[in-house]
C-alpha cells in the first residue's frame, strides 16, 4: 500500500486509529514512526508491531525486519508531514475549516495569543486557542495546557472539537520546538506574527541561528496569500521576511510601519495609545503594562488585520483583555503591590524590570531563579538584568528538574559584580515568604520565572506549586 492509499482509506470513512506513541497503539492501528525531542519512533517500531499495529509508517526499515504479513510497511520522505497528514484526514480536516492564525518569538506568545482571541470575540466571533497557559476549544471550558504547541495529533484533535463548537478561527502559539519538529504541517495559517527573538532554547538548538531558523519555518511555509507580521523593533525580522512569499505587514511603536502604535500614558492603572493602519487611527486603553506588552498589541492586531477585522474592532479587543494568567499578574495591590510574571529569559526579565521600576516608589524586589536541563548560557545573563534594574534580590530554585538546585543557583550568582543586595535562599516558598515579610509601603515584589505554573519539578517529581497561591497566603498572615 502506498501513503496517498492509506490517505485515500481514511478519508473512505475507514476508522483507523493514528498514533505516534508506541505506548498507545491498539490492533489494527496505524503507527507513524516519528523522530522528537528525545526519542525517535523508528526505534519502537517492534513495539508497536507487538501491540498489533496493522500499518507502520516510517522513513526506515529497522533491522532486522520482522517476517510474517500481519502489516504493511509504508515508506515516507518525511514522516512528520506524514503524521500532520493522517491525522488531519482522521479528525475530518479540520485545519481546512478554520482561519488559523499563529504566533512565534521567545517572548510574547501567550500574551498575543490571548489579546488576538479577546479581538476576534469582541466581533462576535468564537475562536479556539492553543498556547502555553491553555488549550481553548469554545466548549465553555478551557484545558491547562501540558505544551505550547501540542503534536500533530492534539492539534487536530483539538481543532476538530474547535469546529464542532462553532468556532471559525482559531491562534495557537507556535514554539521552536514544535517548528522544527513540524508539528504545524497542514496547519495553512492565514497570517503569522513574529514578536521577537532572545536568548532561550540553546540547549534544543544549539546555536542563536539554529533558534532563529527554527522560527522562520512558520513564514517559509505561509502561501503567497497569507500574511507575515513582522516587527521592525527586532533585528531578526529582516531575515525572515526575505525567507517568506507571504504579504509583509511590519509594526512598530514609535516608528514609521504599516501598522504603528504612540504611547500616550501609562501607569499603574494601565496604557493607553494611539493604533494607526493606513489612514485610520483607533485609541487603545488596556491594562497591560509596558512598551513590549504595546508591541504584542500589535502584533495581536497584525493578525486580525489579515483575518479581516477592523481597526476600531480590534481597538475594542485589545481594550477588553483585562488580564492574562502569570503576565505581569497582580496578586496583591494594597500598602505594597506583588506582582507574578513568566519572565523566564533575560530579555523577558529585563522587561518586566524595566516597566516596574519607574511606577515603583519603594524598592522594587524580584525574586528568580533557572530552570533545569534548561539553556545554561541564560543564568549568568539574568543575574546581571536583576541586579542592574531592581533594589533587592532574591536567587532561589525554579524548576531544578534532574540537575542540583546549588549548582543552577552557582550559575545565576556568576552573574553579579557584588553580592551584598542579594539574598540565596534554594527554598522557593521560603524565598517568597522572605520576599513578602520584607516589603515596605510602596514595595514592589516580583516573583519571576513560572508565572501561571502551579507545579515545580525537582528531580523526575512533579508537585502542585503556585507562586500565586504562596503569595496570597503570605499576605493573608501579614494582615
Amino acid at each position: 500500500m502506498t501513503f496517498e492509499e492509506l490517505v485515500a482509506q481514511i478519508g473512505a470513512g475507514n476508522t483507523l486509529g493514528v498514533r505516534t506513541d508506541s505506548r498507545l497503539v491498539q490492533r489494527g492501528d496505524v503507527f507513524v514512526a516519528v523522530k522528537g525531542t528525545e526519542f525517535d519512533g523508528h526505534d519502537f517500531i517492534d513495539k508497536a508491531l507487538s501491540s498489533g499495529a496493522r500499518y507502520i509508517v516510517c522513513q526506515k526499515y529497522p533491522q532486522p525486519a520482522r517476517s510474517d504479513m500481519s502489516y504493511e510497511w509504508i515508506t515516507v520522505d518525511d514522516s512528520t508531514h506524514a503524521a500532520a497528514t493522517l491525522a488531519q484526514e482522521v479528525h475530518g480536516n479540520p485545519a481546512s475549516q478554520l482561519t488559523n492564525l499563529a504566533v512565534t518569538g521567545t517572548n510574547g506568545k501567550t500574551t498575543t495569543a490571548f489579546l488576538v482571541r479577546s479581538c476576534i470575540e469582541q466581533a462576535g466571533h468564537k475562536c479556539g486557542l492553543i498556547g502555553t497557559v491553555i488549550y481553548d476549544t469554545c466548549s465553555g471550558q478551557s484545558y491547562p495546557a501540558p505544551l505550547t504547541t501540542p503534536d500533530y495529533l492534539e492539534i487536530a484533535a483539538k481543532q476538530q472539537e474547535m469546529v464542532r463548537n462553532g468556532a471559525k478561527y482559531m491562534v495557537i502559539e507556535a514554539s521552536s520546538h514544535a517548528l522544527s519538529q513540524n508539528r504545524l504541517a497542514q496547519v495553512d495559517c492565514q497570517a503569522a506574527a513574529f514578536t521577537n527573538l532572545a536568548g532561550d532554547h540553546l540547549d534544543y538548538h544549539k546555536t542563536p541561528r539554529e533558534y532563529l531558523a527554527a522560527k522562520t519555518r512558520l513564514f517559509s511555509a505561509l502561501s503567497p496569500d497569507a500574511t507575515a507580521v513582522l516587527n521592525r523593533q527586532s533585528p531578526e525580522a529582516e531575515q525572515i521576511a526575505r525567507q517568506t512569499r507571504a504579504r509583509l505587514l511590519w509594526y512598530a511603536i514609535d516608528q514609521q510601519a504599516d501598522l504603528a502604535a504612540h504611547v500616550q500614558s501609562m501607569d499603574t492603572s494601565g496604557t493607553v495609545f494611539a493604533l494607526r493602519y493606513e489612514n485610520q487611527t483607533s485609541i487603545v486603553r488596556t491594562p497591560l503594562l509596558g512598551a513590549y506588552n504595546v508591541s504584542n498589541c500589535l502584533a495581536a492586531a497584525g493578525l486580525c488585520l489579515a483575518a479581516g477585522f477592523n481597526l476600531d474592532t480590534i481597538a475594542a479587543g485589545l481594550s477588553a483583555l483585562k488580564a492574562i494568567p502569570g503576565r505581569l499578574e497582580k496578586v496583591e495591590d494594597g500598602d505594597f503591590s506583588i506582582i507574578v510574571d513568566y519572565a523566564h529569559t533575560d530579555d523577558a526579565l529585563k522587561n518586566v524590570l524595566a516597566t516596574l521600576k519607574p511606577l515603583c516608589t519603594g524598592k522594587l524586589r524580584v525574586v528568580f531563579g533557572c530552570g533545569g536541563d534548561r539553556d545554561k548560557t541564560k543564568r549568568p545573563r539574568m543575574a546581571k538584568v536583576a541586579e542592574e534594574l531592581a533594589d533587592f534580590v532574591i536567587v532561589t530554585s525554579d524548576n531544578p528538574r534532574t540537575e542540583n538546585a546549588d549548582d543552577i543557583i552557582r550559575d545565576i550568582v556568576a552573574g553579579f559584580e557584588r553580592i551584598d543586595t542579594k539574598m540565596i535562599e534554594p527554598d522557593r516558598r521560603r524565598a517568597i515568604e522572605l520576599a513578602i515579610a520584607s516589603a515596605e509601603p510602596h514595595d514592589i515584589v516580583l516573583l519571576a520565572g513560572k508565572g501561571h505554573e502551579d507545579y515545580q519539578i525537582i528531580g523526575k517529581q512533579k508537585s502542585h506549586f503556585s507562586d500565586k497561591e504562596i503569595a496570597q497566603e503570605c499576605v493573608g498572615r501579614r494582615r
